[in-house]
């Protein structure tokens, strides 16, 4: 697995019926989720100062208990590209968009 905690763009819709993005965009290139492998829910890194890194439940400091949604999908950048495995994780008390890390 790869860490990069880098923003993104996402549009959000529906995978096989269940709220979840459906593409973002992620180095100018668009990506498209193909399906959700699994979803949970994340609090801060309290024994970090700020709650941790911004993907993994973005904290200010104050909130020791903020929550991240992170998605772990599987996405294409097109008909040429070969699909893989990407974590994308957004803080509940924001609209930002991270992607976490891309699973070997």
């Amino acid at each position: 697995m790869r860490r990069y905690d880098e923003p993104i763009a996402v549009r959000s819709g529906e995978v096989a019926g269940e709220p979840a993005p459906v593409e973002f965009v992620w180095r100018r290139r668009l990506w498209r989720v193909l399906g959700v492998e699994t979803r949970w829910r994340e609090t801060g890194q309290w024994w970090v100062p700020g709650g941790g890194s911004r993907g993994s439940a973005e904290g200010s400091g104050d909130d020791l208990l903020a929550e991240a949604e992170v998605y772990r999908v599987l996405a294409s950048a097109g008909r040429s590209s070969l699909p893989g495995v990407y974590e994308l994780a957004h803080p509940l008390s924001g609209d930002a968009w991270f992607l976490r890390a891309v699973v070997d």
